[in-house]
């Protein structure tokens, strides 16, 4: 059952309908990052909210709901603008008279730029701009999601291009953050985000975003892994049987990851592995993962890396970096966000091992711990048509400049080379009409956002 529209949105915008001017015909507002976090934003996730919420018409089922809830919530049955609701029934099928027009995404945008618009078509209809607001500004998250995503790869990627394999870079970070998300929605949104720029991940209700709303019908994968209930279950006694079983199991495939610090990183990597079933890692077809899961991540992964290269054994590069027996390699899944990554590959880059050995797995550092105001996302009202006036709309608090809005119509643009918003309504523009009343246009496919977000190396 598709959500009802009318519901969703903040409490006090069902008033609001009231509270513009006298004959105010058109308000027209934008969205955009004013900083924080991040210098630039990759915008993404508009179009998964077009199809989800925004191309369901409204019926007068849906208008009886929202009275009676309203009429409940407020205790007051004369709030609710069911006329301007029935309205859009009566004229216009149920489809939202406004136009969104928004830069494309996977789109890299410099902060305090344009990223959408939002406006009424039918004048009658000038409240609802703002009452989608809510809803929309929600595209803080997957963008945020992108964003922190895309800086883990450039700061990966260029590890790699100084000692080792840039080619690896695809599936160097992998999303393991489904249970530490707020929501199923979250954790889909979050997870098709991510795979804008790797192709690694456990989450899911990613994969079925970036194909139900961008067509892609597989954007992400994954390999076979053990988890600590997998392992513990055998009893300490047992788990070189446990990992074992791992080889037996998955050894001849591509790939395979074995979580190894139940009861101790280092004496699994040095004795289980390194001795044990050293010979039975070598003869298998597959290439081994070990993955410790506790500790100092950036120290961890080092003694680690220097137990293996001890027991497997490792050959230089061309670039002067160790690089470990291509039968073993590691994943850090435990404390990643893209201070930890940094701190791993620097701690690596001293003590000589190659980006090359490791892969990162990252759960609440991907796809958690942001909130709107770490990219500083708004969307705010710039222009109104009252009567035969127009006029521009800003806010400008004396207690804040970083919160001054935008004024008027506006445009982004390439400006000697960069995105810039200016104002009026440009030829060159380039934010497109993605939605006009009740219609989608310009879709935009999976693979079109990720060339657009796309790190050069």
């Amino acid at each position: 059952m598709k959500e009802n529209i009318i519901l969703l949105t903040d409490s006090y915008k069902v008033s609001h309908y009231k509270q513009y001017p006298p004959k105010t015909k058109t308000v027209y507002s934008y969205f955009e990052s004013r900083g924080g976090l991040f210098s630039e934003t990759v915008f993404f996730g508009l179009q998964y909210f077009l199809k989800e919420y925004l191309s369901t018409p409204v019926t007068m089922d849906m208008i009886d709901e929202a009275e009676e809830l309203f009429a409940l919530h407020f205790g007051d049955k004369t709030l609710f603008n069911r006329a301007g609701w029935e309205y859009i029934v009566n004229k216009h099928g149920g489809k939202l008279p406004v136009r969104i027009r928004a830069v494309p995404e996977g789109t890299v945008v410099p902060t305090l730029n344009v990223l959408m618009t939002v406006e009424n078509t039918d004048p009658e209809c000038y409240w609802l701009t703002n009452y989608l607001e809510t809803l929309l500004s929600q595209t803080w998250y997957p963008s945020t999601v992108a964003t922190n995503s895309r800086e883990m790869k450039k700061l990966i990627l260029k590890n790699l291009e100084k000692t080792g394999d840039p080619a690896l870079i695809g599936f160097k970070l992998h999303d393991f953050g489904f249970r530490g998300v707020s929501s199923v929605e979250s954790a889909g949104l979050g997870g098709a985000a991510h795979l804008v720029n790797f192709m690694g991940t456990d989450t899911v209700p990613g994969l079925l975003v970036a194909k139900r709303s961008y067509g892609e019908a597989m954007a992400g994968y994954s390999i076979p892994a053990a988890e600590h209930s997998t392992i513990t279950s055998w009893g300490q006694d047992y788990e070189v049987e446990a990992f074992r079983n791992m080889i037996k199991q998955y050894g001849s495939g591509n790939l395979y990851a074995v979580v190894s610090d139940s009861y101790d990183i280092f004496r699994a990597c040095s004795q289980i592995w390194g001795k044990e079933l050293k010979a039975e890692v070598e003869a298998a077809n597959g290439t081994l993962v070990i993955r410790p899961d506790s500790g100092i991540p950036n120290q961890v992964v080092v003694k680690c890396l220097d137990l293996l290269g001890e027991a497997f054994g490792y050959t230089i590069n061309t670039k002067g970096y160790k690089v470990l027996n291509p039968k073993v390699r590691l994943i850090q899944g435990d404390g990643i966000d893209l201070e930890e990554v940094r701190k791993i590959l620097d701690n690596m880059d001293r003590n000589g091992w190659s980006g090359d050995n490791v892969a990162f797995g990252s759960g609440g550092g991907l796809l958690q711990k942001f909130n709107r105001d770490t990219s500083k996302y708004a969307f705010k009202c710039s222009y109104a048509k009252i009567g035969n006036s127009e006029v521009d709309v800003f806010k400008q608090p004396s207690t804040d400049a970083g919160k001054v809005s935008k004024k008027g119509r506006m445009s982004l643009v390439l400006k000697n080379g960069k995105l810039t918003t200016v104002k009026g309504d440009k030829l060159e523009d380039l934010l497109v009409t993605v939605y006009e009343n009740g219609q989608i246009y310009n879709e935009t496919t999976f693979a079109n956002v990720r060339e657009r977000a796309e790190v050069k190396s």
